[in-house]
């Protein structure tokens, strides 16, 4: 099996200021602007870029909306949706680490029309690998992977120490 391969702590930054400056120049102007993180790989990148944007963030637990729960349960206590103010009406910027079915995303929506109704919603991402299932597209990436379906993209975004966030492409497994 090839050995994994990783991206360096300041291509992951480079591409979070990418994604900052894109929506700070399309939303320079907007009012009520809301960037959620979808839990959990969204949580921290949603932080980081609302420091930023001087914007206000919160967290979207989806775990109620995924299509998998059967298969992969996750207790609604992990980390609960928190949403610092009205949606209905405002801008919100769904944040999430990888964009690759879609089917996450999909979640995000449902769990984000339970609290209101958006005047308009935008999904930014930090990786693009491709592999959709779903009609979903980013407005705002930060970087495209040319990777497998059958590869793993793992992203860790360290709150206390950004030096040591890392993005590792684990290589498909070999078929039984």
């Amino acid at each position: 099996m090839p050995a994994p391969k990783s991206l360096p702590a300041a291509e992951i930054h480079a591409a979070i200021d990418r994604l900052a400056a894109s929506i700070g120049e399309r939303h320079s102007q907007t009012k009520s602007l809301i960037l959620l993180g979808i839990a959990n790989g969204g949580i921290e990148l949603s932080r980081r870029l609302a420091t930023k944007l001087g914007a206000k963030t919160g967290i979207l637990d989806i775990s109620f909306h995924r299509d998998d729960i059967e298969r992969n349960p996750i207790p609604k206590e992990f980390v609960p949706t928190r949403i610092p103010v009205d949606v209905t009406g405002a801008t919100v910027i769904l944040i999430d680490d990888v964009l690759f079915s879609g089917r996450t995303v999909k979640a995000a929506l449902d769990e984000l029309f339970d609290h209101g109704r958006p005047a308009k919603v935008e999904l930014a991402i930090l990786i693009d690998r491709a592999g959709r299932k779903l009609p979903v597209a980013a407005d705002y990436t930060g970087l495209a992977l040319d990777v497998t379906a059958r590869c793993k993209v793992v992203v860790k975004l360290d709150a206390d120490q950004p030096a040591r966030d890392s993005v590792t492409i684990l290589p498909s497994k070999p078929a039984a």
